[in-house]
């Protein structure tokens, strides 16, 4: 049985709390069936971070992209996200990117701005594009719907409706379920876990946040996310193994990786 960790940030996990070495996140990750992670960048400044991680490991993956809440470091132009993208064999998907209206406030077109950029890049270097979108659903979608043709990418740490996942699902993205679908305040969002097509289904943990239930409140890291793929295997009524099988070739279809549980 193999897992994939559809988004975490390895450069962010607080060692010290987890082992104090990378090799014992590793190792537990494996223990727990975790074979392939993408670690997902959120600035331009901590991407040679997020790079030098992928490269050293053999089952680490990355994006590169700047988060819509991130402020004080560089802001890519489209041909600047394009070239790294091509240049670097590890770099999978564009993002995170999207938009965040519940942590920024006041006149967002920086934001959106941002968004319309690295779905260009996407667009042009045909990789994935992994989105962020929080109090900015319809304007995530109505952008979506506007430059995104051709673009296909994931729903990233989904918490929406049924309706909002099936929008995008229309518009060609997977939607990732995190630790928060363990959480005792998550009906809602159990029940449209439960409804989501096979085929559109990832999983993440988004470590070093939002630790799953049992572990809730204490550091997170990539092998928790077999405690997601058990709480959707519980609601579809399916096996673990079906779950891990289905997510890891969604993530293999999605972001070009060879490997199929």
């Amino acid at each position: 049985m193999l897992l994939v960790d559809s988004h975490c940030h390895l450069d962010l996990l607080d060692l010290p709390q987890l082992g104090g070495r990378l090799e014992d996140v590793m190792e537990r990750a494996r223990a727990d069936g975790v074979g392939r992670m993408l670690c997902v960048s959120i600035t331009l400044e901590d991407f040679p971070r997020v790079l030098a991680l992928a490269n050293a490991w053999e089952q680490v993956y990355a994006s590169v992209g700047v988060h819509p809440n991130e402020r004080a470091g560089h802001d890519p132009a489209v041909a600047e996200l394009v070239d790294i993208a091509r240049a670097e064999r590890k770099v999978i998907a564009i993002g995170e990117t999207g938009l965040d209206y519940f942590r920024s406030s006041g006149d967002m077109d920086w934001q959106r701005e941002r968004f319309r950029r690295h779905i260009a890049a996407a667009r042009e270097t045909g990789l994935p594009l992994i989105v962020h979108m929080r109090d900015a659903t319809e304007d995530t979608l109505d952008i979506l719907r506007g430059e995104g043709a051709g673009v296909k990418g994931v729903m990233h740490c989904f918490t929406g409706d049924l309706a909002t996942a099936e929008a995008a699902i229309e518009l060609g993205f997977c939607i990732s379920f995190s630790g928060i679908l363990t959480f005792n305040s998550a009906a809602d969002l159990r029940e449209v876990a439960a409804r989501i097509p096979e085929e559109s289904l990832l999983i993440e943990t988004d470590s070093p946040y939002l630790a799953p239930v049992p572990h809730r409140g204490k550091p997170n890291h990539p092998g928790h996310v077999r405690h997601v793929a058990e709480c959707l295997a519980g609601l579809r009524g399916v096996p673990l193994e079906r779950i891990a099988h289905v997510t890891t070739n969604n993530f293999s279809r999605l972001f070009g990786v060879e490997m199929v549980a």
